[in-house]
């Protein structure tokens, strides 16, 4: 599977609970389209969340974001990590 790195804009004020909800929400069904969600970081000033995953592809990660709630603005594959 392919590591993918997604980023939603416009969260600004996003708060740590916020965060973790979005997240729980992408874990619970990720199976579904057999991603799986390793890690979200957020910037509360700019407004800007990234997520890490690994999944088959690029629209499977969007299918979950958007049936979670949260689309992604943009989504990256990650080919090489060291």
């Amino acid at each position: 599977m392919t590591q993918f790195m997604d980023v939603h804009h416009g969260m600004a004020g996003i708060t740590a609970e916020q965060l973790m909800h979005a997240h729980q929400a992408d874990l619970a069904i990720e199976k579904q389209e057999g991603v799986h969600f390793e890690k979200a970081w957020a910037d509360p000033a700019s407004g800007t969340v990234y997520c890490l995953s690994q999944a088959p592809s690029a629209e499977a990660v969007q299918r979950i974001h958007e049936r979670a709630g949260h689309k992604a603005d943009e989504i990256h594959p990650v080919p090489l990590s060291v």
